[in-house]
């Protein structure tokens, strides 16, 4: 039986592998900067290098956004989560951990991001109701994710580890195989962080505003991770809301409509979800402003990196 398991998560190991080639690398297309460009045209091209550059952000956006149509987000996902308040709970102190951790191991923005989002797809399909065992789905979805993302074999030892929780590692292997057997093997999804360069680009025209602007956006996604409800929408929607309430807290439903419209010919971005989306990161960021801050830091996410992030401090939940 134990070498029938570890043929199996070899399988995993194989599979997620498999998943990551097949996808293109998030630096490519509208991550490309001038050099690469260079390097890529040749010094004997013709083609004008910022047309070029347009023409692989309008793919990479249009392969974003197919592999969104793919994932399937359903507004129902939530149901079970938002309307239990222990799930809910204990929820907000497994994002405090795993952005605790993601702090403390330098993981992306978007590794954290992405086990939430298994995490989020998990409890859709499975409840738990156990403390330690929201602790291991915790650990086996921030597992998933780096292998995802982070380069390397992630270790246990990786993972903060607090008193009274201790697991083995044959036990979080059999979590990540539950976990991936839940999601149906979906692991490759997309995250808003892949869109915050586009949107800040459509959004703002004054360049020299744009730098500053992208931690912004980067923390008020990291914000939207608090309510289940929003992760249930497309991360492209997450994304364009974050970046505009980063742009302004003080938009019209007009001026967010006609900010959208201009930037969204084929309708891929729906006016009532993107501002239903900027209207609750809004609240959430009020309510942020008044906490005490812990790990809050998005300013380190710069240029095409995602390599820093942010948490802020939440009271654990009542768990016994």
């Amino acid at each position: 039986m134990q070498t029938l398991y570890f043929v199996c998560f070899d399988l995993v190991r194989e599979k997620l592998n498999n998943a990551m080639e097949e996808s293109p690398s998030p630096s490519s297309g509208l991550l490309h900067d001038e050099t690469a460009s260079e390097t890529l045209l040749g010094e004997e091209q013709e083609f004008d290098s910022e047309t070029l550059l347009a023409t692989e952000e309008r793919e990479y956006i249009q392969f974003l956004l197919e592999k969104e149509a793919d994932a399937g987000f359903s507004r129902h996902q939530s149901s079970l989560i938002a309307n239990d308040n222990w799930t809910k709970s204990a929820r907000l102190d497994a994002i405090c951990w795993i952005l605790r951790t993601r702090a403390s191991r330098g993981f992306q923005f978007q590794t954290a991001y992405l086990s939430v989002t298994y995490f989020d797809g998990f409890l859709s399909k499975e409840p738990v109701d156990k403390p330690w065992a929201i602790r291991l789905l915790s650990i086996a979805c921030l597992s998933l994710a780096v292998k995802m993302e982070e380069s390397g074999r992630p270790r246990l030892s990786q993972f903060l580890l607090e008193e009274g929780y201790e697991f083995k590692r044959k036990m979080v292997q059999r979590m990540e195989l539950f976990v991936l057997t839940k999601l149906d093997w979906k692991m490759r999804l997309v995250t808003p962080f892949a869109y915050i360069h586009y949107f800040i680009k459509m959004f703002c025209k004054e360049e020299s505003l744009r730098k500053n602007m992208i931690p912004r956006t980067a923390q008020l996604i990291l914000d939207a991770m608090e309510d289940a409800k929003l992760m249930d929408h497309r991360p492209s929607t997450i994304a364009a809301a974050s970046t505009l309430l980063a742009l302004d807290q003080k938009s019209t439903r007009n001026a967010l409509e006609m900010k959208v419209n201009a930037v969204n010919p084929t309708g891929f971005l729906h006016i009532e979800d993107v501002v239903s989306c900027y209207n609750r990161i809004l609240e959430i960021d009020k309510e942020t402003a008044t906490a005490e801050p812990n790990y809050r830091g998005a300013e380190a996410f710069e240029n095409s990196s995602v390599s820093n992030g942010s948490s802020r401090k939440r009271k654990s939940p009542s768990v016994t």
